[in-house]
């Protein structure tokens, strides 16, 4: 013997039959009502398709590659006073560092860390496997001043690949600084409250290594976000990131670039640098 189906739906339905047999006019109404109310709301949201990176996935050039993007102008062209590099991360796994050093790649910078909490799990492979090769190389830290303070965030860079020594194969560290690829471009930050950021994290990154880090920024970002400060022009080198076949105007405080990050081209080989000078003097530059 079968259960009576519970009172709802079913309930309703019959119930509806029941007022055409003339017995029952409120389940009608309740149900008409119903029904106007569900044709009348607005469909319920849908959940955003793609959104933030996830924590840790940042790389060096991602927040210059979603604002200003790729030039479509050619590579700057070679020359014999500058040396050609590379930068990598996560994203390009193991690295093939033959194939890079004979195409004329010399330096390079792995992504160590990020934050206070990530560090690249490829590190140790790509940061021994330049400098197997005989690559100049060093390490970079993806800033994220929401997170935890400049200061902090030097000590886990060190902490965790960011160091220098003096072996003229090891540059020093370089602190990646850029539009915010999970939220507010400046992070939150006032352009003072940038600016006092910064200095944190390099001022003990000097005390850490005895160098002072390299800065990787793009113009527009600098002038946004820190409002053109020009206090780290004479003590910090800069690495500029501009797509394009000319580096343009540089950020307030600097005169001349030290490195330049002319494209950003996808997971398999790295971003492609250029130093602004020969081998001999970027040795010189890792060995202070």
């Amino acid at each position: 013997m079968r259960d009576d189906p519970a009172p709802g739906r079913m309930g309703c339905v019959r119930s509806l039959m029941a007022f055409f047999r003339g017995r029952s006019r409120l389940c009608l109404t309740g149900a008409l009502t119903g029904l106007l109310m569900f044709l009348s709301s607005p469909p319920a949201a849908s959940e955003p398709s793609g959104g933030a990176p996830e924590r840790g996935s940042a790389y060096m050039g991602i927040g210059v590659l979603a604002h200003d993007g790729e030039s479509g102008s050619p590579p700057p062209a070679a020359r014999a006073s500058q040396t050609e590099g590379v930068d990598v991360s996560s994203h390009q796994g193991d690295v093939d560092w033959q194939t890079l050093w004979d195409s004329g790649t010399r330096w390079a910078y792995t992504k160590a860390t990020e934050g206070t909490s990530y560090t690249n799990p490829y590190f140790t492979q790509q940061y021994d496997g330049s400098f197997d090769l005989g690559m100049v190389r060093g390490a970079y830290h993806f800033a994220t001043p929401d997170t935890a303070g400049g200061a902090a965030q030097a000590d886990w860079f060190v902490q965790h690949g960011g160091g220098w020594s003096n072996d003229a194969k090891t540059l020093p560290g370089a602190l990646d600084i850029e539009w915010n690829p999970y939220g507010d471009a400046c992070y939150g930050k006032s352009q003072s409250g940038m600016v006092s950021w910064i200095r944190d994290f390099l001022n003990r990154y000097k005390s850490r290594t005895g160098r002072d880090a390299v800065i990787y920024t793009a113009t527009s970002w600098w002038t946004e976000c820190t409002g053109g400060y020009d206090g780290f022009g004479a003590t910090n080198p800069l690495w500029i990131a501009r797509y394009a076949s000319t580096v343009g105007p540089l950020p307030a405080g600097w005169t001349s670039y030290t490195m330049w990050q002319y494209t950003s081209s996808g997971a398999t080989v790295g971003d492609h640098d250029i130093f602004n000078g020969s081998q001999d003097r970027l040795r010189e530059f890792a060995t202070g």
